[in-house]
């Protein structure tokens, strides 16, 4: 009786040989086994702890929520200057799909309408929302390789407008990647320049890795870019903030690892792992800004799709590798 080899199957003579002819396969295989170890024991400490619940943004009060990808805590504190009052929250992802897994999902938000520029848009099933306005498509910058700020910020006060009674969320994409500020212009797309198979996807080593590891552009030149998105994005979550009636909240899905070393295998790590639920990812920004008036918002049916796009799967495919979700 034939026994079943409890080895991945990329590890084969094949395989061996690619990484007999490039050493970095090596370094990247480590890495993606390290991350995994890592995933678990976070996973395990939380559970324990008891400290893996986070904020129910949905049962929290606010008339417009405006949501940076992948936003530090550390980082928004220090280089925004929006007027307000910051604290911090625990999210419940530690990337996007988790964040809209456990806030969106199988939900009936009826009272809300979702403006985004997030691929992940393309996982919630079912008519969550009353309408979801989104922006991969029609707003899609070919030269970025995302939807750029100023076209979220159109695209949410046109929403407003048009549903003056509802809740409105607005996704903005930065400060996640693509950086489009003078740094990361240089080199911001070499970082998608790895592949990984399906069973790796969910420990992938993003971007962040293909740029430091694979294309060897220095950490701190990354990090630098990194900031700078964060920069080009805040005076339009002003000039957003100014346009809307209500209450506002400015947050983050999750974090981002900018070079913290893991436990407990102490590589450093960059990006935003799914299932790695370290603080760094999960501390996210809570500023909350008063508005003169409270919106009288209402729930009712979804409405028909006509701001959706109907991508195909090759074009969501696409979305999703330009922005690093490989």
């Amino acid at each position: 009786m034939a026994t079943r080899s409890v080895l991945p199957e990329r590890y084969s003579l094949e395989n061996l040989q690619k990484v007999v002819r490039n050493p970095r396969l090596l370094r990247k295989e480590l890495f993606t086994l390290g991350l995994r170890i890592n995933s678990r024991a976070a996973r395990f400490r939380n559970e324990h702890r008891g400290t893996d619940d986070g904020i129910d943004v949905m049962d929290a009060d606010w008339d417009n929520l405006l949501i940076l990808d992948g936003c530090r805590h550390d980082m928004f504190a220090a280089q925004s200057d929006l007027e307000g009052t910051l604290s911090r929250k625990r999210s419940r992802g530690s990337d996007s799909w988790e964040f809209m897994e456990a806030n969106f999902a199988g939900k009936d938000l009826h009272d809300t309408v979702y403006v985004t520029a997030n691929p992940h848009v393309y996982e919630l099933e079912g008519d969550v929302f009353h309408a979801v306005v989104d922006l991969l498509d029609r707003r899609w910058d070919e030269d970025a390789r995302t939807v750029r700020p100023d076209a979220v910020v159109e695209e949410a006060i046109a929403a407003r407008d048009r549903f003056p009674d509802k809740r409105l969320i607005v996704h903005f994409m930065q400060p996640h990647f693509p950086f489009l500020g003078p740094t990361g212009e240089r080199f911001s797309h070499k970082g998608l320049e790895h592949h990984l198979d399906d069973d790796e996807r969910s420990s992938a080593p993003n971007p962040w890795f293909g740029l430091i590891h694979d294309q060897d552009i220095d950490a701190e030149t990354v990090v630098a870019a990194y900031r700078e998105n964060l920069d080009i994005v805040l005076p339009h979550v002003e000039s957003l903030l100014e346009a809307l009636d209500g209450k506002s909240v400015v947050t983050a899905d999750h974090g981002n690892l900018i070079g913290e070393r893991g436990v407990p295998v102490p590589i450093r790590l960059y990006g935003h792992p799914r299932g790695l639920h370290v603080d760094q990812l999960l501390t996210v920004p809570w500023l909350k800004v008063d508005g003169a008036t409270r919106r009288e918002v209402v729930s009712e049916p979804p409405v028909a799709a006509d701001d959706a796009t109907d991508a195909d799967d090759d074009a969501v495919e696409d979305r999703l590798s330009a922005l690093g979700y490989v």
